[in-house]
């Protein structure tokens, strides 16, 4: 009897502590969890960090990251409103904010980064679509072009390598594009931190023209310099005249 009833002590204390031990988990400082019963979700999200229960066996916990996370966008090829073709690659930072809602709709980070790819390539596309190439190219209107010191005179003359004249930039269509995808990712429990151009490439379509125009810009300064250098001697021998006239050796 005696050896029937310590087995029966050692395998209630063995169960004992299995039940305690599935009842019993963690939550770190960068993780909050969501508690579900039957694959629903019980009671209001856990975001505080340290050691927790639960109801062994029936009930599962969810982690979900609580750190700022990244959204890395292929880059993708797209008209913009004069009808040119650009690669455009985007970058976004992103927290989840409400798990609970985050759990519901998207249930893991895989989906939430399936879902920003649809949502901020979607506001990608229609913001270069109204905006001109020169808007998404140039970073904010009031940019002063960097003139080389030596033509700076031949392209004021011919009126090369002046900026054409904007009215946003690339920084306020990054902003247009953070405000429409900022409202469409809160209701998946999601807030949007961030959104950058990361690269914008000219299509192959696209740069044979800027091509052209560089060299066309070139061309046209390369044939003022000996006009220049003409004009440059003639005002030297004048110069050196007007001093030998007025002290003649």
């Amino acid at each position: 009897m005696s050896r029937i009833k310590q087995g029966a002590i050692l395998a209630i204390l063995g169960i004992g502590t299995f039940i305690l031990i599935s009842s019993i988990y963690t939550v770190s400082e960068v993780e909050q969890a969501i508690i579900t019963q039957f694959g629903r979700p019980v009671g209001a999200p856990v975001t505080d960090a340290g050691l927790k229960f639960k109801a062994p066996f029936i009930q599962e916990v969810n982690l979900i990251d609580k750190r700022v996370l990244e959204w890395d966008g292929n880059p993708s090829d797209m008209p913009t409103k004069d009808k040119l073709y650009v690669s455009v690659d985007l970058f976004a930072r992103w927290r989840i904010v409400d798990p609970l809602q985050y759990f519901l709709r998207l249930h893991d980070e895989r989906s939430a980064q399936s879902r920003l790819d649809d949502i901020l390539g979607s506001e990608t596309r229609n913001a270069v679509a109204k905006h001109e190439l020169i808007e998404i190219i140039r970073t904010t209107k009031e940019r002063v072009p960097l003139r080389d010191t030596l033509m700076i005179n031949a392209g004021r003359q011919l009126d090369v390598g002046s900026l054409v004249p904007i009215q946003k930039g690339r920084k306020l269509v990054e902003q247009e594009i953070f405000a429409e995808a900022a409202e469409k990712v809160r209701v998946f429990g999601i807030e949007l931190l961030d959104i950058r151009f990361k690269r914008i490439n000219y299509n192959e379509s696209v740069r044979p023209k800027i091509y052209d125009r560089m060299i066309s810009e070139r061309r046209q300064i390369a044939e003022t310099l000996p006009i220049r250098r003409e004009r440059r001697g003639r005002q030297n021998s004048r110069q050196s005249c007007a001093r030998f006239e007025q002290d003649p050796v």
